[in-house]
Formats: C-alpha cells, structure tokens, sequence
C-alpha cells in the first residue's frame, strides 16, 4: 500500500531553486569562458592568414620564424586589448554610477579628447616620443576636461542632458584642436593619423609593462567604490542617511576614471563606446547593484574591444580597419537606441 509523503517530506527532499546570487556567479564563469574563446580567437585570426599549425608553434616555441613573430605580435595586441577594455568598461560603470547618467562615457564626457589632446601636444610641441613620458599628459588632459565637463553641467546640480552636452561640445573642439594640428604638421600627421582612431596595432611588451601598473591601480581603486558608489546612485541624502562620504567617494571614482582611461587612451589612442555598451548589456541581466555590474564589465568590455579588432583585421583583408573605427560605427546605432528608449521612457 502506497502512502503519501508529507507536504513537509516533500519540501525537504526537493531540489532549492538556483539562488539569484548563485546565478550571478555562474555568469561570472561563462562571461570569462568566453573572454578566453575571444582571446584566443584574436591571437589565431589576423589581418594575414596562417594556418592554426604555425599559430600554435609560435605559442610554444620562438624559434624566430616569421610565424612566430606575428604570433607574438597578436599575443601582445591580445594583452593590450584585455587590460585596455577592462579599464574602459570599467570607467563607463564608473562614470555611469557617479553622475547618475546612463548615457555617461568617457568618450561621450570628452574624458578622451582631453587625454588625446594632450597627447597630441606632448608628441608635437615637447618631442615626448615614449609612451612613459606622454602618459602623464594623457592623465592630465583627461582629469582636466573631466573636471571641466562636471562644472559646465552644473557640478552638483548637473544633469544628464547638460552633462551629454558639455562633453560634446568640447569633445568637438579638441578634435578640432587635434586636426588642425596634424594637417599643420606633416611629421605629426603620419605619427598621428592612426593613433587618433583608436587602434591596436601598436601593442609591445614595453607599452604593456608601462601601463599596467595605472591598470591595476585604477581597477582596485574602482571595484573597492562598488559598495559606496551604490548609495550615490540612490542621491546625495540617502546616501548620507547610509553613512557615505560623498566627497571622497566622488573624488575617488573622477580618480579612478581618470587614471583608467588616460592609460588606455595613452596605450591605444581614443576608443569610444565601449563603457557604454557593455554596463547598459550587464546591467539589463544584473541589475542597478555595483557590486556585480562592475565585475561583469571588467570582463565582457575585453570581449567587445577584442571582438571589434577581430572583425576589423577579418573585413580589410589584406589590411584592417583600426579597433575604434569598428566600435564607433557598432556603438553610434546603440547610442541612438538607448538615447529614445531613454526618452519614450520618460513621456
């Protein structure tokens, strides 16, 4: 004779539903199973084809052959790409949180332009041709336009639309800056004229030692803020009512932003849209809370800038179409998107 269980038997002995948080991390996992398919992917596709044989040899041995030095080529553009999109990504979560502004970039905010027009001036006025020396002024420019995009769109009382407004209108100006400069300049124009698309196609393991340790810096400073960034997303006085230092949070995060994209607009030149795109992606499947946005674009910006180089050396074959030229027209028609489905939102 069957007997029932109990409903209290039965509650005990079937499976718990997959916590949210539990979730999270497994897409923790896969996000970083596929950055490693992508990296791999831009190490054995090239802007010259060689067969998966060679690309394999020049992993594992250096024997000097011309497979291995293109091999090696693409290991450090991967590396730049890796380090480059996190701190991209990782500034648009960043400047998103701090300025309550979805639509916040650095490239949108002109934090790109400064450091590319610092640049710019350091490589043709002051004959600073390494990347140690021209770094600093990309830090400079990038925190000086930063601070004066905040104060043209009302400091404290800044909006989106006036804060959107400040950075494009200077952004607009220093690239102003930045062509007349290089069509008076011949030398400047032959440095510069890749360089000030945002491009890859440079990366050394010098550049990769120079600028990592600003990576690394500006990443612990940026995924530490996580906690406190999430009570100046809810406004300043629920976030004093929670016990957060405003000024100190602010100033970390304009600090974090800055040395992240200086190093990345030093190493690479000025790519857009990706601290964009990707924290509006994760935050569609994440949610408001820093504490799991700001991983998630660490790893997945990576995936977009690599993916762009990818499909940049795969569609010019036999040449490429630099990385920022890709992102820039996949990130135009993403920018319009969010920009009405932010309005429609709001009528």
């Amino acid at each position: 004779m069957l007997v029932d269980s109990p409903p209290e038997q039965c509650a005990e002995t079937a499976p718990a539903p997959p916590t949210r948080r539990a979730i999270r991390v497994l897409g923790l996992f896969a996000s970083a199973a596929l950055l490693v398919l992508v990296a791999l992917a831009s190490i054995a596709i090239g802007a010259k084809s060689l067969p998966l044989g060679d690309v394999w040899h020049g992993l594992f041995h250096d024997s000097g052959t011309y497979a291995d030095v293109v091999v090696g080529d693409r290991i450090s553009r991967t590396v730049l790409g890796l380090l480059a999109g996190a701190a991209l990504g990782l500034s648009g979560a960043v400047l998103q949180a701090l300025t309550r502004n979805p639509l916040a970039d650095p490239g949108l905010l002109g934090i790109n332009a400064g450091a590319s027009a610092a640049v710019v001036t350091a490589i043709t006025y002051f004959g600073v041709t390494s990347l140690s020396g021209y770094v600093w002024f990309a830090f400079a420019g990038a925190a000086v336009v930063g601070a004066l995009v905040w104060f043209l769109g009302g400091s404290r009382g800044a909006t989106p639309v006036r804060l959107a407004l400040a950075g494009t209108a200077i952004s607009a100006a220093l690239y102003g800056y930045l062509q007349a400069v290089m069509i008076m300049d011949d030398a400047a124009l032959s440095k510069m004229r890749f360089w000030t698309v945002g491009s890859l196609a440079s990366a050394t393991g010098s550049t990769i030692t120079q600028v990592a340790p600003f990576f690394a810096v500006g990443t612990v400073i940026s995924l530490l803020l996580a906690r406190p960034l999430n009570a100046v997303a809810m406004g300043d006085d629920t976030a004093r009512a929670l016990g957060a230092d405003l000024n100190r949070t602010r100033a970390l995060a304009m600090l974090s932003a800055t040395v992240l994209c200086g190093a990345a607009t030093a190493a690479c030149g000025p790519i857009v849209f990706v601290g964009l795109m990707v924290p509006h992606v994760v935050r569609s499947f994440t949610g408001p809370d820093l504490r799991w946005i700001l991983p998630y674009a660490t790893i997945l910006s990576p995936v977009l800038l690599l993916g762009a180089d990818v499909l940049g050396r795969l569609i010019a074959r036999p040449a490429e179409l630099q990385v920022g030229i890709v992102t820039a027209v996949i990130g135009g028609p993403v920018f319009i998107y969010l920009v009405r489905r932010r309005r429609t939102t709001q009528l």
